[in-house]
């Protein structure tokens, strides 16, 4: 980091995700400091895409109302390394494991949700989430035998349709 910070370039690394890693968690927690969030950052892959985790306690406040701050973060997270790096990796930005328990929770709705429209021979239509949460729910159900699914709306008003097929 001290390279980057005197030098404004990236000392070269054995490998592209470690150059991103390295890169990513400095920014990360360089941002964590100048908000005055206390947090860990820790490097859950090495691989691209590099997954990164902030720990620590009372971190909603990085989350935010459905995990939109997060969304945020992680965005200028990429951004900001994109812009050292001169390319546009990929890179996960995640707070305590959320965004694992939100695609797990997700992942049991949709079967759950396909399990209510065979049974009551009715579509669903779920609440509007991000494009990220709707592929999760699309994904869940892709190979069922009795559901299909597909997203209406506009924006952030989008939503996912449970039907029969």
């Amino acid at each position: 980091m001290e390279e980057l910070e005197t030098t404004g370039r990236v000392p070269a690394l054995t490998s592209a995700g470690d150059d991103v890693a390295r890169v990513a968690t400095g920014v990360l927690e360089a941002l964590l400091r100048l908000t005055g969030v206390t947090g860990a950052v820790e490097t859950s892959s090495n691989e691209i895409p590099v997954s990164l985790n902030i720990e620590g306690e009372d971190l909603g406040i990085l989350i935010g109302r459905r995990g939109r701050t997060l969304s945020c973060l992680q965005h200028i997270v990429r951004l900001i390394v994109a812009g050292q790096l001169k390319a546009w990796l990929p890179l996960n930005v995640d707070v305590c494991g959320y965004k694992k328990r939100r695609c797990d929770s997700l992942h049991r709705l949709a079967l759950r949700l396909a399990e209510q429209v065979r049974l009551r021979q009715r579509a669903i239509t779920l609440e509007p989430m991000p494009a990220d949460e709707r592929r999760i729910v699309h994904l869940a159900l892709a190979n069922h035998p009795d559901v299909v699914t597909h997203s209406i709306g506009e924006g952030e008003d989008r939503k996912v349709v449970i039907l029969l097929k």
